[in-house]
């Protein structure tokens, strides 16, 4: 039987470390992302490197009845998912009484309302047929409330807790949903964000390829949390620890940009 995963955000950074991971271990794909061109340029290199199938579906996935387009296009094609990664995402940071408030809203909604409404679309599938894995992208912001990050920082809780509940509720159905948490990639993240100068983005960054490695492989042992790498999980840690104030102070060294 082929196997299908399906992949958000996928032609960048960490989703398009997942393609390139999923790709390697036979499952052919649908790569979910706004850009047409870079789409069609991946799937096209990805099923010639390993012979597997690659549908495109170009969206702006952060606007509303994205993720039932997704749906729907998924449906045409006569397709069954049995992976989904809900990576896509990006971050306005700064002072909140400066920062974009279109694009806070748009974050929100890409962030947790399309993440839920793929869940909700998805997981059915997956539960009738007695198999699926999720992998949805929190951060270590999902357990630090970040000045300078405050909205992007709480949506990723939001993905962490609607995450683990959910998670709990399909146990024993052969369906899991895991919630990779990394901390600085070098992706285009920091960039799109305005982000190059903060102090997080110098120290200890993780390479894109390794923290889809340790997502994948927690998803496929189907655990519910992956904190990637021994820094990030010591910064987990010790934020559970730090008094607020503390932790508060040293955040907006580690995000300011000037």
């Amino acid at each position: 039987m082929d196997k299908t995963a399906l992949i958000t955000g996928s032609t960048s950074g960490i989703g398009k470390a997942f393609a390139d991971k999923l790709a390697s271990e036979g499952y052919n794909l649908i790569l979910v992302s706004l850009d047409a061109e870079k789409l069609r340029i991946q799937s096209g290199m990805l099923a010639e490197k390993y012979d597997i199938t690659v549908s495109i579906v170009s969206l702006d996935l952060a606007k509303p009845g994205a993720a039932e387009r997704v749906f729907d296009a998924v449906s045409e094609m006569g397709l069954s998912v049995q992976v989904l990664i809900n990576n896509a995402g990006f971050a306005e940071a700064g002072h909140f009484l400066e920062t974009d408030m279109q694009k806070e809203a748009e974050m929100v909604h890409l962030h947790a309302i399309f993440t839920t409404e793929m869940m909700k679309l998805f997981l059915p599938g997956m539960v009738e047929n007695g198999y699926g894995r999720v992998c949805n992208l929190g951060s270590i912001a999902s357990y630090i409330s970040c000045p300078y990050e405050a909205v992007y920082a709480a949506t990723k809780a939001y993905i962490l807790s609607v995450s683990k509940a959910i998670g709990a509720e399909l146990k024993g159905s052969g369906v899991s949903i895991t919630t990779l948490c990394p901390g600085a990639t070098e992706t285009a993240f920091a960039e799109k964000a305005k982000m190059e100068d903060a102090l997080l983005f110098k120290l200890f960054v993780m390479d894109a390829d390794k923290v889809a490695a340790i997502g994948y492989k927690a998803m496929m042992k189907g655990k519910p949390i992956v904190v990637a790498g021994g820094y990030n999980k010591l910064l987990v840690w010790s934020s559970k620890i730090t008094p607020p104030g503390i932790l508060n102070a040293v955040t907006k060294k580690m995000l300011a940009t000037s």
